[in-house]
This record gives structure tokens, sequence and C-alpha cells, in this order.
């Protein structure tokens, strides 16, 4: 298994950071980073966006999914059925938000050796025979030297975006509305996860670091807009309502909060 993950992913990956290298002037291997970065999230886009799209849409119908949890609590034959014909009913897969975030896995962690092993000349018996090399690599980005741990600044770039992201991500519920248990286990993790982050990263070449900067800035630009798509469908899908009843939308910065009023 190691060396398939090698063959298909490692090598052709530590191929294009170096064919980067060798491309951008002065052979920075920070911008290189940054290329491979965007270029990889590009290609995982269509997956990551279906993860996205699929985690929000659940986000949403919770409050429906928990009616029917509460309904049949004591029937959970019953419960599965209705929540079945819940999830078809609704388009959702409750493992849409899951499965391509495990495709994306190994290439994650495939990018992580090759951005902390691959920042010296010594690793270039890796490269294919056809794929240019560098006359040297340039690893000062910025002031940083990516090949060696950065204590400060882009471990704490990297906590504080990563922090962003978790409030960015956790569903707003009116107090009382989710469990106590769950909204604990959201706030720790919330708090938790950034200062994970700055731990680890402050242990690592600054190369993982800038990497993590990067990725995550990617993916709050796509949960932003996967929200914005929600809010444009919720509007649409309410139009006929607006018709028929008075009511009152409010647009909030992670999602809508409805008012309705009957005409009377």
């Amino acid at each position: 298994m190691k060396l398939f993950l090698k063959t298909i992913l490692y090598y052709p990956l530590f191929n294009a950071l170096m064919f980067l290298v060798w491309l951008i002037p002065n052979h920075n291997v920070g911008w290189a980073i940054i290329g491979l970065t965007v270029i990889i999230r590009l290609i995982l886009l269509p997956s990551s966006l279906n993860a996205s799209r699929q985690q929000r849409q659940m986000q949403l119908l919770q409050p429906k999914l928990q009616a029917i949890q509460e309904k049949y609590k004591d029937d959970k034959q019953k419960q599965a059925e209705e929540l079945a014909k819940f999830y078809k009913d609704n388009k959702v897969n409750p493992l849409g938000s899951c499965l391509p975030l495990l495709i994306q896995l190994p290439i994650l962690i495939v990018l992580y050796q090759v951005f902390i092993h691959g920042l010296d000349m010594s690793r270039f018996a890796l490269l294919y025979s056809w794929m240019p090399r560098p006359d040297f690599i340039q690893t000062m980005f910025f002031g940083l030297d990516l090949a060696k741990p950065d204590k400060y600044i882009l471990p704490i770039i990297a906590g504080a975006l990563q922090f962003y992201q978790g409030y960015q991500m956790t569903p707003k519920t009116e107090p009382g509305k989710q469990p106590e248990t769950a909204q604990m286990i959201s706030k720790q993790m919330m708090y938790m996860m950034p200062l994970f982050t700055i731990f680890i990263a402050g242990r690592f070449p600054a190369a993982l670091p800038l990497y993590w900067v990067i990725t995550t800035l990617f993916a709050i630009g796509q949960q932003w807009w996967v929200m914005r798509e929600n809010n444009s469908e919720f509007k649409i899908n309410n139009a006929e309502l607006r018709k028929e009843k008075k009511t009152e939308f409010k647009t909030t910065k992670h999602g809508v909060e409805i008012t309705v009023r009957k005409r009377k």
C-alpha cells in the first residue's frame, strides 16, 4: 500500500512541485507551494463542493430531522423508515459530506510529506528522467526559511484561519434548540483545533503551515460560496410563500431566519 501511494501520489506531486520551482523565477519554493496547493484544490473542487453542499443542507434540515427522531423515538424501525424517506424526498445523502473527504484525505497526507521532505536537492533522484531540474531551491519566503520550523508567524495565521473556518461552519441555533452536549462539543472543537494547529505547525518546517494557510483560505472561500448559494436558492423556493403570506425574511451571515405572519 505504501509503495502504491508513493507511485500514484507522492512521486507525481513531488515532480509537480519541483517543476513549479523550476518554472518560477528565482526558484522560490514558497510560490511553488502556493501554486501546487491551488492546483490541487481546483482539481478536488467538484468533490469538495459537493461535500460542502451536502453538509450545509444537513444543517438546514436539522430541525426537521430532530422532529422526526423525537416523534418516533420509541419506534426505531419506524424512525429509520421515516428518516430514509425524508432523505430521499429532500435529495440528501447523510454520507454525502464524508465520502468525498475520505477520497481527498490520502492526497492531503501525501502533500504533507512532499512539503516536509521535498525542500532540498538531495531528493532529485525521485524526479522523472524527463523532468527539468532547478539549479538551486530558494527556501526563503518573505523572510522565513520554509525548510525550518517557524514558531510564530505562519502557525498563528494558520490557527486564526482555522478558528474562523470553525466559526463559519458552526450552525447557529437559538438557545435550547441544540442539545447541550452538542453545543459544548462544538465550542470545544472551535477553540481547541486552532490551538492544536498552532502547536503542530510550529514543530514542522514552515512549508507545512504555509500550505495550511492557503488550503484553509480556499476552504473559507468555498464555504462562503456554498452559503451564498443556499440563500439564493431559499429566496427562489419561497417566492410563492411571499404571495400568499405576509412574510419577513432576515438574512444572516450564516443562513436565513424566517418570521411568517399570516394575513388577517
